[in-house]
């Protein structure tokens, strides 16, 4: 039977359940929210409340604002009948057997058979939830465990029970990839599952070696963090933010009901962290836990660290070891964790001994908690935000060589791993033809991961390499396509990658269907090298700078006119030049998540690489007959003027960065590169012929530049804008109407190109520009809005 999810029911508005709801009605599935009733003349004031603290909450749940609308709210007394409309019944109440089991049995008294009903539990046994129900309820009944917050934190663990039809886990393994956007991981009914598992362990082991090296908090928040490919809030933050109390609850569970667990007495509650629960410092929850936020003298906000040993909070403290100095010299994670692994310093000896345990212990967690090995790493890397999951992280370092170092260390790995290494399988994951393969312990060989054909993973192609310059590099990726990513810090465009992109539309127009472009670091791209016309302005090479602006323009202008079609699959930041990039593209196959904005005013510029003439073009072709012909334009102004971000790729349709009916969401980030792909070739077949440059876009003169500039005008009197700012808006406001025109005319692209390049280069000369990009250089931070 074909399964439609039309309508989801959540039944609970806590923390998790008001940001499932957000999720699903973000991806378009209208949501009933129910929660317990409250008293007095509201009976759904409860969970009207927690939608509303959820919507308002940073980061924001939703993709945009007006997806709260799809969420419908309820009390259980009232309104449990109505999960009768819906197709799929999530459980997110408070983690206690006996109120869940109370809880299903209402749900059955209503759910039409076939309904799927799955639990978020994050501990509690699943098959023990379903007790004492129908056959047909047991049969669509699962796990479906999200991570908070849901819209971004990617991971969802799927585990059936005995009872659960096969075919009901493949529909969740693929409407969570699919439509949700998230790394599906399919777990065994093992305490605290797979990511929490593998997670606290990690966690436990810290504190551990935290005591046994005599390292103090921040000493391990430097070394557990983005040093080694992990978030930012590293160990004790990661504490704080999840809660200290759900991390004790998690390693009690583990200790208390995994009974063979090798390595159980490390989550033993040192006697340090039960004080902590004991005074009530839980993390942001409770306002103080590892850290805590005060005002200093100054009136200014101070994060003040926790002293375990004198149980008073005091300053944070910078670490600095010999390995850590090194390493910020090395540029990717497997080098850089080959390297600290042999540092000679506390900070060595520290990883050393921490990844021997993690390794020792994931690979004894085959087949306990999964039979693939992959799976440990996809939901470690998609529920804790760790870059490469430990798997991979001991391929980076060397399996063989590390085993025998462990070994004499006195570790032990499973046997498994000692029969790969005997058969001469020297790594557990593998590369053919673009394809990445895994070892398998149950038959010993590699086999091909799941959703190989539909992930695209550019650096899986380095033997396909067509081209390369010391930035970019351009890939077969099979079917006539090339791809072209670059490697530069946060993907910033300067030369090299200009360059690379002219270079990859002019091989793919000779021999190719087409051009994807994207990235797979962190970000797409940032914008333009800052640094660059820094540099260029401070020296005023103002020819040199001309040329450099041109270069943009033209690339721009190449990728908007290439004889094949070029796809972009923009993902995380795709910011100034990086948008502008996007907006002279066939099409875009944007991630979900991506960011999104033409954020120059923010360093007193406006946009250079040909953005404000296309959102010139776009506001020309936007009007509608009978409206004023400023309304767009003026919609289009401000839009660059206040540096509006999309913060989500549905935020930038609203914002017309992304065209409705032509460029794609993509959901699942992991997808955006085949599904780009895929669209070059759709292009292609369809009898792609290349658009024509434009010369009748109607810019409107002096009538639309004398009410921008009035409103700027009054936006600084009102002190609303600075000088500065009213200088860079008027400039913005000069090229968008074409100039001092004396009635509308019908004008080029090149024409609004050039009056775009004229006075960006006049605002370089500007001391507030420079020191607005001095800034961005010295924080290492995007412009932003």
């Amino acid at each position: 039977m074909k399964r439609i999810i039309k309508k989801v029911a959540v039944l609970g508005s806590g923390v998790m359940g008001s940001r499932i709801a957000c999720h699903f009605a973000g991806v378009g599935i209208p949501v009933l929210l129910l929660d317990i009733a409250a008293e007095g003349p509201d009976r759904n004031k409860i969970v009207k409340e927690a939608l509303t603290t959820a919507v308002k909450s940073s980061p924001s749940p939703v993709y945009t604002k007006d997806v709260v609308k799809k969420i419908t709210t309820g009390n259980f007394d009232d309104d449990l009948r109505k999960i009768a409309s819906c197709d799929w019944v999530i459980e997110v109440v408070v983690e206690r057997l006996d109120i869940k089991q109370q809880l299903f049995e209402k749900v059955e008294q209503y759910r039409k058979p076939g309904t799927l009903v799955t639990s978020n539990t994050s501990g509690i046994p699943i098959h023990l939830m379903s007790q004492g129900r129908s056959e047909d309820f047991k049969k669509h009944f699962c796990g479906t465990h999200f991570f908070n917050p849901p819209r971004y934190l990617r991971l969802l663990e799927i585990t059936p029970t005995p009872d659960t039809d096969p075919a009901v886990i493949d529909y969740l393994m693929e409407f969570g990839d699919h439509i949700l956007g998230k790394t599906t991981v399919l777990c065994k009914d093992t305490p605290a599952f797979i990511a929490n598992r593998v997670g606290v362990f990690s966690i436990m082991a810290i504190f551990s070696l935290m005591d046994q090296l005599g390292l103090g908090i921040d000493e391990i928040e430097a070394l557990t963090g983005p040093m080694i490919g992990r978030p930012k809030s590293a160990t004790f933050r990661t504490a704080d933010v999840v809660g200290i109390d759900t991390l004790v609850k998690v390693a009690n569970g583990v200790f208390e009901n995994c009974p063979e667990d090798e390595a159980k007495q490390l989550f033993v509650i040192p006697a340090w962290l039960d004080k902590i629960v004991a005074n009530k410092w839980l993390g942001d929850k409770t306002g103080q836990g590892f850290f805590k936020k005060i005002k200093n003298d100054k009136g200014a906000s101070e994060i003040l660290v926790l002293d375990l040993k004198t149980f008073e909070y005091g300053p944070r403290v910078k670490s600095k070891y010999a390995s850590l100095e090194t390493a910020k010299l090395i540029e990717t994670l497997p080098a850089k964790l080959k390297m600290l692994m042999t540092g000679q310093d506390k900070a060595g000896e520290f990883y050393r001994q921490f990844h021997y345990r993690l390794f020792a212990y994931v690979s004894h967690r085959i087949p306990e908690i999964a039979d693939e090995l992959y799976r440990i790493d996809d939901a470690m890397k998609a529920g804790f935000g760790w870059e490469i999951g430990p798997f991979e992280s001991w391929d980076a370092v060397g399996v063989a060589k590390t085993v025998e170092a462990m070994k004499a260390a006195g570790f032990t790995v499973a046997a498994w791993v000692e029969e790969m290494l005997a058969a001469g399988n020297q790594t557990f994951y593998s590369i053919e033809n673009g394809k990445r393969k895994a070892y398998d312990p149950a038959t010993k060989t590699y086999k091909l991961l799941p959703g190989s054909d539909a992930f695209i993973i550019l650096s899986n192609y380095s033997d396909k390499t067509v081209w390369k310059n010391s930035s970019c590099r351009l890939y077969d990726i099979g079917d006539d396509v090339l791809a072209l990513q670059w490697n530069t810090k946060m993907g910033t465009i300067g030369g090299d990658v200009l360059g690379g992109i002219q270079t990859a539309v002019e091989k793919a127009e000779q021999d190719f269907k087409g051009l994807v472009i994207a990235n797979e670091g962190a970000n797409f791209s940032a914008g333009a090298n800052v640094g660059l016309i820094f540099m260029l302005a401070i020296e005023q090479e103002y020819d040199e700078l001309d040329m450099a602006v041109r270069l943009f323009q033209n690339t721009s202008m190449r990728v908007r006119y290439a004889s094949v079609p070029v796809v972009l699959a923009p993902h995380g930041l795709a910011l100034g030049g990086g948008c502008e990039l996007s907006l002279h593209a066939d099409k875009v196959c944007a991630a979900a998540e991506t960011y999104t904005g033409l954020v120059e005013l923010g360093v007193g510029l406006i946009p250079g690489g040909g953005g404000t003439k296309e959102f010139t073009l776009r506001a020309a072709d936007e009007v509608q007959n009978g409206e004023p012909e400023n309304i767009p334009l003026q919609n289009r102004f401000l839009t660059i003027a206040t540096a509006k971000v999309g913060t989500s790729a549905a935020e930038a349709l609203e914002l017309g960065i992304y065209r409705r009916g032509l460029d794609e969401v993509v959901a699942n980030q992991n997808r955006r590169i085949a599904e780009a792909k895929r669209s070059v070739i759709e292009l292609y077949d369809s009898g792609y012929v290349a658009p024509v440059p434009r010369t009748d876009i109607k810019v409107l003169g002096r009538s639309a530049l004398g009410a921008l500039l009035a409103g700027i005008n009054g936006m600084q009197k009102g002190n609303y804008a600075t000088d500065h700012d009213a200088l860079v808006a008027k400039k913005l406001a000069y090229v968008m109407c074409g100039g001092d025109l004396s009635e509308p005319t019908l004008v080029s692209e090149q024409y609004l190109l050039d009056l775009e390049r004229q006075n960006f280069l006049s605002l370089c000369g500007e001391r507030k520009t420079l020191e607005r990009l001095q800034s961005v250089i010295k924080t290492g931070k995007p412009v932003r809005n």
